[in-house]
């Protein structure tokens, strides 16, 4: 049996609002929309959105890792998305060879970016 893909799918509290940070921010363009719900997808990479159902409640972020972006180009995402959003920590080299930043998201997960040194 194989795997085809991981599209991770975010709870988000407004959609419109989840939408715009990830067009306007990022880059990404919604691809496809339904009530409550929506797919969007920049070079490759898709990601899901949607609001709260009867099957899973939502009052925050329950995702505890984070989400971690392969930019060919980590200084101009940085330069592009750093007074505009909630930083993590801000852009280094790290000892395991990746020069990275974080920052939240408009819900409150953690998107990391990272490029090989």
């Amino acid at each position: 049996m194989k795997l085809n893909g991981l599209v991770p799918m975010l709870r988000v509290h407004d959609l419109e609002e989840a939408i715009d940070f990830y067009q306007s921010l990022l880059g990404f363009r919604c691809v496809s929309r339904m009530e409550g719900w929506a797919t969007l997808t920049r070079d490759g990479v898709e990601l899901m959105i949607a609001l709260p159902n009867q099957h899973q409640p939502f009052e925050k972020p329950q995702f505890t890792g984070s989400f971690y972006f392969h930019p060919d180009d980590v200084d101009a995402m940085w330069q592009h998305v750093k007074d505009k959003a909630t930083i993590v920590y801000p852009i280094e080299n790290f000892e395991y060879g990746m020069r990275e930043f974080a920052i939240l998201d408009n819900n409150g997960y953690c998107l990391q970016f990272g490029q090989q040194i």
